[in-house]
């Protein structure tokens, strides 16, 4: 898995960028599947414009310590804010879907 970053041809302006790094265990079959459902999610609703990071916490982990990841795989949303963190296998793409803020939190109906 290697880094994935948007060329600036994908750049479109006025369109917010997002930012997100995807915090791995190594190349083991659960981050592989995290990997490739986010890239998947990405390409779908946020072609051109996003950022994606990838990082093996074993070969870096200063970088997991500094951004206080305890589990792997997790996804951190940079930016746009707020800062959200996705710890799993990002297979549940409607809570990935809600948490990066590209579709509404459905209401719960309320029993009268």
């Amino acid at each position: 898995m290697a880094k994935t970053k948007r060329t600036e041809e994908e750049a479109s302006p006025g369109k917010r960028e997002w930012e997100l790094r995807l915090y791995i265990a190594g190349e083991t079959p659960r981050s592989v599947t995290a990997f490739d459902n986010l890239k998947k999610i990405c390409e779908e609703h946020l072609k051109g414009r996003y950022d994606l990071e990838v990082i093996d916490i074993y070969q870096q982990p200063v970088l997991a310590k500094g951004e206080q990841i305890i589990a792997a795989p997790t996804l951190v949303k940079k930016l746009p804010p707020p800062l959200r963190k996705f710890i799993g296998n990002m297979a549940d793409v409607e809570r990935i879907l809600v948490g990066l803020d590209l579709k509404p939190k459905e209401k719960v109906k309320s029993e009268d």
